[in-house]
């Protein structure tokens, strides 16, 4: 792993928990064009929505245990039953409506793949294939939201996603590295590569 360079000055909003800090180090706007990947953060933003991203990554092995490591199929065929069983038996986040909310937003990916071959084609056709590349000074200069989370949030809703507002599409478009919002000094934008 590359030696990280904390002096540089980087983004100050993970500097709260190791977990975090590894987070946006290897993953965050990293571009990814994994279906399984994508589906992952998907479901763990969705999960996020009125907690802290901190709460959600210390579940994160939990969430992948109880899904299969998000497999799509597996996840699209759990019934009531089975969500009932991952509430009461993993350390996920106990919203009855979330957890549903993987079923479903399972079966929409499927419908997807089957009309454009992958999630990602899906995803990464809103931007032509290229990252958008954000240059803010400061962590403070991050919009919550975007013309284009606002877009792909509707886009995805009409085709029966759930918890994916405009505010958990662009950070899940974060996630998945379609924007990076890595701050112009941090070792991680994309022009300091």
């Amino acid at each position: 792993m590359k030696e990280v360079n904390r002096t540089m000055g980087g983004c100050l909003w993970p500097q709260s928990s190791e977990l975090m800090q590894a987070y946006h180090d290897e993953e965050w706007c990293r571009p990814s064009r994994d279906d399984r990947y994508i589906f992952e953060m998907l479901t763990l933003e969705g999960a996020q929505a009125g907690l802290s991203w901190s709460i959600v990554l210390a579940k994160r092995k939990a969430y992948q245990t109880a899904f299969h490591h998000f497999d799509i199929g597996f996840c699209a065929g759990l019934s009531g039953t089975d969500l009932e069983a991952i509430k009461e038996n993993y350390q996920v986040i106990k919203h009855f409506s979330k957890l549903q909310s993987i079923r479903t937003n399972a079966e929409a990916v499927l419908k997807i793949q089957n009309e454009y071959g992958s999630f990602a084609d899906f995803l990464w056709r809103f931007v032509d294939h290229k990252p958008i590349v954000n240059s803010w000074e400061t962590d403070a200069q991050m919009p919550a939201q975007s013309p284009l989370s606002l877009q792909i949030s509707k886009e995805l809703k009409k085709r029966g996603f759930k918890f994916v507002g405009p505010v958990t599409t662009y950070s899940f478009l974060q996630a998945i590295g379609i924007i990076d919002d890595h701050i112009k000094t941090c070792q991680f934008h994309t022009s300091n590569k």
